[in-house]
């Protein structure tokens, strides 16, 4: 069953390029999730009107292959979110999911 991640954010304006390019499927913090076992992909999802949330959906093998990831790459997933902070402007963790199927 696969699992995946969600987070919302809000970019502060003039940014959204920046963002995308970012947190998108070829961006940043993909290539850092592909160091590790089980992960299957990220997508990121504009809003449909001006200034509203966008979507990231990371999607791992499981959850404890994102587990296993946290752990081995801690200090680099910190590093990452120091360098880029201003860069998501607002941001939420919306929750982990298992795909039903």
């Amino acid at each position: 069953m696969t699992h995946v991640r969600i987070w919302k954010f809000r970019p502060p304006p003039g940014r959204e390029r920046d963002f995308a390019l970012a947190y998108g499927a070829d961006g940043v913090w993909a290539a850092l999730f592909a160091k590790a076992r089980g992960y299957l992909g990220t997508s990121l999802h504009r809003p449909d009107q001006p200034g509203g949330w966008w979507l990231t959906i990371d999607r791992w093998s499981s959850a404890g292959d994102f587990e296993a990831f946290s752990q081995a790459h801690d200090e680099a997933y910190r590093t990452l979110d120091q360098e880029l902070e201003g860069l998501s402007g607002k941001e939420e963790f919306v929750g982990a999911f298992e795909e039903a199927d």
